[in-house]
Formats: C-alpha cells, sequence, structure tokens
C-alpha cells in the first residue's frame, strides 16, 4: 500500500472539464436497446424456444434510475449507438497526421485547466494521461498532447481502471515533489462508449464520454485565485476479476473475435457493491486520519461516480446522518460513470463554494480492485 504525508507546498492550481455536446437521456437509450431485443428475440425465436438461446430482456428508462441514478450520459457520437441493427457509436478513423479523438478531447480540457491555473505550456515540465481505455497502444497520447501544446518535457500514458485518474495525480504529485518537474498536466480523457456492449441490458447505461484535466504545481509558483494544497496520497491495489475487460490485441493469436462474448466490459455488480463499499470506506477513513482530520470533519467528498448507492453508503459510513448531497456530490446522474473522471468532474463542478482552511477528498475505486485518493485543503496563494 502506497500512504505517505507529503511535506506542505504541492497544489492542484487548476482543473478543466470538456463535455461532449451530444447526451443520450436514458429513454433514448431504452427505446434503442429494446427494439434491438426485441429484433434479437423474434430473429431466434426457435432457438430461445429450445432452449438453446436466452430471450434477452427487456429494460426501462425506470429500472436504470433505479439501479444506478443514472439519467443520461454525454458520448461523442450518438449515431450508431441509438441504431438497433449497429448498437455501437460510429467513430470514423482519422489518418496518422491528424489529431487522435482522445488526444482531442484531452486537449481540450488540457487548455481549460491551464488557463484556470494560469498557465502557459512552456510553464509545464511533464504531462501523463491516465485512462480507462486507451485508443492506441503507441506513440503514447500524452505525448500527442504534449506535440500539440508544445511542451518540452516528458509525457507518459497510465491505465488503472476507474482509478487512472487519482493514480496519475499522484504520479504528477511525486514528480514534482521529487523536482523531476516543476509542474506536470495531468489530463484523463475517457472514451468509453466504443469499449461498452449497447446490447445488454445490464450494462447498456453505464457508461459516458468525457475529458478532464489538472495542473499540479510547488505552492510558490502557484499564480491561480485559490489552490488545492495536496496533504496527502494514498493509492492501494487488489486483485479480482469481478470487473473485467478482456479486449486485447493478443485476441488476433487466438483466432477469436476480438469484440465476442467477455471481451467488453462487464461486471459481477452484486460482488463489486459488496466488496468495494467497506474497502473504500475504510482506505478514505485511514487516509484522512493520516493527514490529521476525522473523516466527519471533512467538508466534502468527491467519489468515484459509478452508482448511486454505492455513493450514498460510503458517505453514510464516512459522515454518519451528516451525510448529504452538498457534501458528497452526485453528477453521475447527467454524466452517468465516466471511469476514472467521475471524481474529478466531481471535484471541478464543486469545490469553488468551499473556504480557505476547508478540507476535502479526492477518491476512486474500480477495476484491480484499485482505489486512489488525495486529501486536500483550500488555499489562497
Amino acid at each position: 500500500m502506497s500512504e505517505y504525508k507529503l511535506p506542505r507546498g504541492i497544489v492542484i492550481s487548476g482543473t478543466g472539464l470538456w463535455t461532449p455536446p451530444e447526451a443520450i437521456s436514458n429513454e433514448e437509450l431504452v427505446e434503442a436497446y429494446n427494439a434491438h431485443a426485441e429484433r434479437y428475440n423474434s430473429e431466434h425465436a426457435a432457438e430461445i424456444e429450445a432452449g438453446e438461446l436466452t430471450a434477452k430482456p427487456f429494460s426501462s428508462a425506470e429500472f436504470i434510475e433505479k439501479a444506478s441514478g443514472i439519467k443520461s450520459r454525454y458520448v461523442v457520437s450518438r449515431e450508431g449507438i441509438l441504431d438497433p441493427q449497429r448498437m455501437r457509436p460510429y467513430i470514423p478513423e482519422r489518418a496518422d497526421d491528424e489529431l487522435c479523438l482522445q488526444a482531442e478531447m484531452g486537449l481540450k480540457a488540457a487548455k481549460l485547466a491551464l488557463e484556470k491555473a494560469n498557465k502557459k505550456p512552456e510553464d509545464i515540465d511533464a504531462v501523463i494521461v491516465g485512462a480507462s481505455y486507451l485508443q492506441r497502444s503507441y506513440p503514447a497520447i500524452a505525448i500527442e498532447i504534449q506535440g500539440a501544446l508544445g511542451i518540452d518535457g516528458f509525457a507518459f500514458d497510465m491505465e488503472v481502471a476507474c482509478s487512472s485518474a487519482t493514480f496519475s495525480l499522484q504520479r504528477a504529485v511525486d514528480a514534482v515533489a521529487s523536482g523531476s518537474a516543476r509542474a506536470v498536466l495531468v489530463i484523463n480523457p475517457e472514451l468509453a462508449s466504443p469499449q461498452v456492449d449497447f446490447t445488454d441490458r445490464d450494462s447498456h447505461f453505464i457508461f459516458g464520454d468525457v475529458a478532464v484535466a489538472s495542473v499540479v504545481e510547488r505552492r510558490e509558483t502557484c499564480s491561480a485565485d485559490s489552490a488545492w494544497e495536496i496533504l496527502g496520497t494514498k493509492a492501494k491495489t487488489v486483485f479480482s476479476n469481478n470487473i473485467r475487460s478482456n479486449f486485447s490485441y493478443t485476441s488476433r493469436a487466438a483466432d477469436v473475435d476480438p469484440f465476442g462474448d467477455g471481451k467488453l466490459f462487464r461486471q459481477n455488480g452484486r460482488k463489486v457493491f459488496k466488496e468495494v463499499c467497506p474497502m473504500a470506506a475504510a482506505h478514505i477513513e485511514e487516509h484522512v486520519r493520516a493527514t490529521g482530520s476525522e473523516p466527519e470533519e471533512v467538508n466534502r467528498y468527491w467519489l468515484h461516480q459509478a452508482n448511486i448507492n454505492m455513493n450514498n453508503l460510503i458517505a453514510k459510513k464516512l459522515m454518519g446522518d451528516d451525510a448529504s448531497a452538498e457534501r458528497a456530490p452526485i453528477v453521475l446522474d447527467r454524466y452517468a460513470n465516466t471511469g476514472c473522471a467521475g471524481s474529478v468532474i466531481a471535484f471541478n463542478l464543486h469545490s469553488d463554494d468551499l473556504q480557505p482552511g476547508d478540507r476535502g477528498v479526492i477518491c476512486s475505486f474500480g477495476a484491480g480492485y484499485s482505489i486512489g485518493s488525495l486529501v486536500l485543503e483550500k488555499i489562497a496563494p
């Protein structure tokens, strides 16, 4: 387990949030899915009757909201997702000399973060891209964004599923603390919709697309109107098969369909809920106490945005009867699960109202299992 209390003086000086212009409501998603299910069941009626296949169950907007708290999600392309005969987004390939889609998303969020932090590309020494899915293996998306911004330094990608944002923020903190970078631009462009099986009732509604970015630097170089000092970071991983994606280039060598059964996102939701909630709550409690506070004293929790029932339970464990949507804000109702970006979205949208001296926790949890957290205190440089 990685945990330490940092020497005072490293801050998050700005964040940026880029939201795709297109969204899909539960009602729209269900209409497309149910049309697909009806067509599938009709075409395979004989096999279903013989017990050789299982009929696809129908869904409803009410089922989705009750199960997850999600009401809609943003996507980079609605076109194919709502086509009952396609059931996946349509995202044309780009030429090698064009900026790839994930880099384009990340670049938009990065520019917003730099503006809020009052930083220019020449002030940045490193770029880290952390995401649940990466559009390609190499060259790194981070290096592509570095090149587009004209940053002179180093860049790399990392993937720790839904904890990629907190883990990449911790790597940025390490770089600044060690002196290997004056300031680090952390970017989390979550292009999740291509990995969703929109023909599966139990998972077709979960994910959305988005990009967030953060600037990490020393307090003495910070010129933003306000910033958040990082009091400590903590990371932990425990192996579990309960959340898995087997999509891989090695499918080519196994002579199997790379998009076949079991290759896209899948999870055992009940086990994840039962196992991750107490792990996350205990992780946060230990971390908060290690940085000199009690969990109930923390002003705000920016939690991973996967499921409203998980978040409510964790918030209740941390704050008791004082748990509320104000202290543990929810954004998944309109953004859905955005992989690693959810906790940073919550931080971006629900932190400006806090005062210097107030404390908060950014925490993510997901496949691995992986849990990452940062304890923050608002300052006025």
